[in-house]
């Protein structure tokens, strides 16, 4: 009879379903990859106004980036491109700085910056800012509404992200937990399925980045997938490399998978088993410590604070979440699958799990202090609630884990079962996962047993003659069942006997089939309806006995609760985490705070400067309220209007009103601007020139009588 495993059930389906659901809602609002790298200055600066045409324009960043040939674009008032398209090396030292040259004879207008770079950590940059010669002007530039790394390409490469991650952990972790805690997986069929489809994944998604890089960084347009000539500047940077890197290092991981899968289960001897077992575990560890690398090699850990430590740390920081995420699906799948499992295995598995939880404490507390820095940094940046909400969902995983220790310490071993139960639960899973695979295997199994007197065994699906015995009814336990006889039939010497594999026996049994003697009779023909029918019976004979001792026992189910319950939750961490590597970390988000960066869109306001300054000068009439507008309330030209109101609403006239900015931080100003009075109460400036974007002081001096007078001041953001 054919083995056939229980299919997880309605509640797992359910519970699967709900996560990748919310899986994809995390990866669809995550907002477009920030960058490490952050603009900390140019020349000209943004909103400036300058009396005469620069001859170039200079940026500067927080950490070195990568500039292609049209990375700085200058463009004048019509939109015309009016830099050289030379990009110049100006870097010096620390100083990461880069400029573009501009032609001659520039006339007087607004121009427009528009740059875009790849960060360091391998994330693209992009902003664009203003500048006027002479006098601000109208512009028809149009900048795209798109985010560097955004739109579809960008949540396309985000899936490749997340699914290298989740190939790699199951890879990992499914190597891990066969060789350290589980030799005898190593011949079951849905574990061996569950790490090849590791590799596999793996390997899809990181051509799928591959092809996806020279988008992602630059067009954002998914026709430039196949752009060959993309495809070769990708080659040729760090990310490039690392991507190429891997794929060479996943050929090396499919000779692993391949040995320990075919030779490592055909080994017999002790000795020999123990040898292979210890070259496969220094092999495998060395790749995937390699692959492992590749991550290290392109993103956050290769620039900032100490990369030399930086990159092991986060080499280990992976290895460990892949020993204990991946081993944690894999113990599911063996225990949804494979319900015999031993006590010892999943004993081995709970220490192995503890080891990598403290590997993660230790690599995960520096690299928390690295690319945080600061308790502001952790609770008021991206990065830093990101990071809290991945501390939280670790401690919820560990805590589970402590409730799966607890059924594992009452957890029983199975009943002993006869030497092809491991091949029962290696090809009779199989079966059960494709109906029309199993009806079709099972019905040539019964037409050979009922036509030519051999009997189905259940692991291997064939017909297999077995050594003469007497001819007589003979016990056998049914190691996928638990239960039935095997049945003698004649041979050409007219006794035979059934295998004592427990697989083989129930088929016989669970559909009454009467011996008979080949020597006596010859062989019939079957009819082939009827043997589909038997062969539909003996699956779901296989499938109930399974599913009733599976749950017969209280503790492995509760176990098998558990373990669901931290396999959902370690989804949603592997999500958190892909969202966390692409997100600008806190500690180079404060600083380039504390900078002034003026990175980011062309510097047009939301609204109109509109404040309220109440005023007392002491004398007659002498208390009321300015209301000041400034509009558009940005860089260059802006019309100025002030209403001098009484306490209860109605225009103040009043002798004088003056106005001055001042940007400290700059050094600036005070700048004064002296308004015409329009009508009572109403005074207005116009051409009102804000010369850069910043902190201004806005200081309004109010005389209501020859002798009665007071200044009134307020801080307003400007451009």
């Amino acid at each position: 009879m054919t083995a056939t495993a229980p299919r997880l059930g309605t509640a797992l389906v359910r519970l699967l379903l709900v996560t990748a659901a919310l899986l994809g809602t995390l990866l669809a609002g995550a907002a477009p990859a920030s960058a490490h790298a952050a603009l900390t200055g140019s020349d000209p600066q943004d909103g400036a106004v300058v009396a005469t045409a620069p001859k170039d324009v200079t940026l500067t960043f927080s950490e070195q980036v990568a500039m292609s040939a049209d990375s700085i674009r200058v463009l004048d008032p019509s939109s015309k491109r009016i830099d050289t398209g030379e990009i110049r090396d100006l870097c010096s030292g620390s100083v990461v700085k880069y400029g573009v040259g501009l032609r001659s004879g520039l006339p007087e207008g607004t121009y427009t910056v528009a740059w875009h770079a790849v960060s360091a950590d391998s994330h693209p940059i992009a902003g664009a800012f203003t500048f006027s010669i002479g006098a601000p002007s109208t512009t028809t530039v149009a900048l795209p509404d798109q985010t560097a790394g955004g739109g579809p390409v960008g949540v396309l490469y985000g899936i490749a992200r997340y699914l290298s991650y989740a190939g790699f952990t199951l890879l990992v972790g499914g190597g891990a937990f066969v060789l350290a805690c589980w030799p005898r997986g190593a011949a079951v069929r849905p574990v061996q399925r569950l790490v090849v489809r590791g590799w596999l994944t793996l390997t899809a998604a990181t051509l799928a980045m591959l092809l996806l890089r020279s988008p992602y960084t630059g067009s954002g347009e998914l026709a430039d997938v196949f752009d060959l000539a993309g495809l070769k500047a990708v080659l040729e940077t760090k990310t490039g490399a690392a991507l190429i890197s891997r794929l060479m290092l996943l050929g090396a991981a499919a000779l692993f998978v391949a040995v320990l899968f075919g030779a490592y289960t055909k080994r017999t001897d002790e000795k020999e088993k123990k040898d292979l077992t210890f070259g496969l575990a220094i092999g495998g560890s060395v790749v995937a410590a390699g692959i492992a690398g590749t991550w290290a090699l392109a993103e956050h850990a290769s620039t900032g604070l100490q990369p030399a430590v930086a990159m092991p740390v986060d080499i280990l920081h992976l290895l460990a979440v892949a020993a204990w995420l991946g081993g944690l699906t894999t113990l599911l799948v063996a225990l949804y699958r494979a319900p015999r499992i031993e006590r010892a295995a999943v004993e081995r598995f709970s220490r192995l799990a503890f080891g990598s939880v403290l590997v993660l404490t230790a690599t995960g507390i520096y690299q928390s202090w690295r690319q945080v820095g600061s308790w502001s940094a952790l609770t008021g940046t991206a990065y830093g609630q990101l990071l809290l909400v991945k501390i939280g969902l670790v401690a919820v995983l560990v805590g589970i884990a402590w409730i799966s220790r607890r059924w594992t310490q009452r957890l029983g071993d199975p009943a002993p079962h006869d030497t092809g139960d491991a091949t029962a639960e290696a090809d009779g899973s199989d079966r059960s996962e494709d109906g029309s695979d199993g009806s079709d295997r099972e019905t040539s199994a019964a037409t050979t047993e009922l036509g030519e007197g051999n009997e189905a065994r259940a692991g291997q699906g064939e017909a297999e003659q077995e050594a003469p015995a007497p001819a007589t009814a003979k016990p056998a336990r049914d190691a996928g069942t638990g239960t039935s006889t095997s049945t003698s039939t004649g041979d050409a010497d007219g006794t035979s006997d059934a295998d004592g594999d427990a697989e083989a026996g129930t088929a016989e049994a669970a559909q009454g089939a009467e011996p008979r003697d080949d020597a006596d009779e010859p062989p019939t023909a079957v009819d082939p309806e009827r043997a589909a029918q038997l062969a539909r019976q003996r699956t779901a004979v296989a499938t109930a006995t399974r599913k009733r001792d599976r749950d017969a026992d209280p503790e492995r189910a509760g176990l098998r609760r558990s373990v669901l319950t931290e396999a959902a939750i370690a989804v949603v961490l592997l999500a958190v985490t892909t969202v966390l590597t692409s997100t600008e970390p806190g500690r180079t988000e404060e600083e380039a705070g504390r900078t002034q960066p003026t990175s980011g869109a062309a510097a047009v306001p939301d609204r109109p400067v509109d404040i309220r300054l109440p005023f007392d000068t002491g004398g007659v009439d002498g208390n009321g309220t300015v209301r000041l507008t400034l509009d558009p309330g940005r860089t260059g030209a802006n019309d100025l209007h002030i209403f001098v109101e009484r306490p209860n609403g109605r225009l103040l006239d009043v002798p004088e009103i003056k106005v001055a900015f001042t940007l400290k931080e700059k050094n600036v100003g005070p700048l004064p601007v002296l308004p015409d009075r329009i009508q009572t109460g109403h005074w207005s400036a116009t051409g009102v020139q804000i010369p850069m974007a910043g902190e201004w002081q806005i200081q309004v001096t109010v005389r209501t009588s020859d002798i009665d007078q007071t200044t009134i001041d307020k801080n307003v953001k400007i451009g």
